[in-house]
């Protein structure tokens, strides 16, 4: 049985905090949220939660979660009028989870340390399907005794945490992951659209390679959007660019040379350029199957997403 007695806090309840903070709550943890919008964390309520007006009533809980939409937003909850940080009193972790620069996170590593709080950067891996079917996985990084206090309950929010490293590097990993996102998608779709114009169906070939050694989690996932077009977003062009433009700025700084994302991200800019900034990433499909010349159409066939409520 996980050991429930730690008291949570959780800043920012956007689709993915929403749920994450749920999962907490469902898991018998004693979590009080804290959103900009009070209204978008209100319903956490009927899962038992608290709500606050203002960040720093969360500086009595032992651990701290933030996930937030930038750097300026993260300044703002932290440090800003009523921040976390800025009280008498102080969380013992803060655990980050929001997509922000480097500088931002080292202001809050510097803040916090004035006032005895460890900084772990937790970025995650899913959206809220993949956090309702408990199969989330996060990156950490920071004090390795700050990782070892909340381990447990970083595994609650989904199936998976990796302590990797000192500092920032989580956000490194974050970063690589979805590089690889990218890449393996546009592969993914030149792969299929040769399938389909060499005469085989989309869920005819999807279904062979799931079940090879070369089918994941992913593939599986991003089979129905293949299948039968359905491209309600879960990540966007833009939002994947800019990863691809961290993921190469920092190949630059390292010295890694990176042809395949570099390729791949001038067929993204390219997308999100064009007016693609809405829907979901998996319209890289669409991209192949014109240069193609093959005019796709729904399959309008039953396929699994792989994923499971857990």
């Amino acid at each position: 049985m996980a050991d429930t007695s730690m008291t949570i806090g959780w800043l920012g309840t956007g689709r993915m905090g929403f749920q994450l903070a749920r999962r907490l709550l469902e898991g018998g943890y004693d979590v009080t949220v804290y959103n900009r919008t009070r209204s978008k964390a209100e319903s956490l309520q009927e899962y038992g939660a608290r709500v606050v007006d203002t960040p720093v009533e969360l500086a009595d809980r032992d651990v701290v979660f933030s996930m937030v939409s930038a750097s300026k937003d993260l300044h703002t909850v932290m440090l800003g009028e009523n921040g976390l940080l800025t009280g008498s009193s102080a969380p013992k972790i803060v655990c980050d989870s929001s997509t922000v620069s480097v500088e931002a996170s080292q202001e809050l590593r510097e803040a916090a340390a004035k006032v005895g709080t460890a900084v772990l950067a937790t970025p995650v891996s899913g959206n809220p399907k993949v956090v309702a079917a408990g199969m989330l996985t996060l990156a950490a990084s920071g004090p390795r005794s700050a990782f070892d206090q909340v381990e447990p309950l970083l595994h609650a929010l989904g199936r998976g945490a990796t302590y990797v490293g000192e500092g920032e590097v989580a956000r490194l990993v974050k970063i690589a992951h979805n590089v690889f996102l990218g890449v393996v998608t546009q592969s993914l779709a030149e792969i299929t659209v040769l399938a389909e114009k060499g005469g085989v169906s989309r869920a005819a070939f999807l279904d062979f390679l799931n079940d090879s050694v070369m089918g994941s989690v992913f593939s599986r996932y991003k089979t129905p959007a293949f299948v039968n077009l359905d491209f309600a977003p879960t990540f966007t062009m833009p939002l994947l660019q800019k990863d691809f433009d961290l993921g190469l700025h920092a190949g630059d700084e390292l010295g890694v040379p990176m042809p395949i994302a570099s390729a791949t991200r001038q067929i993204v800019a390219a997308e999100a350029g064009a007016g693609n900034r809405d829907t979901d990433f998996a319209t890289l499909l669409l991209r192949v199957a014109k240069g193609a010349g093959v005019d796709l159409v729904s399959e309008d066939v039953a396929v699994s997403d792989g994923l499971e409520v857990r």
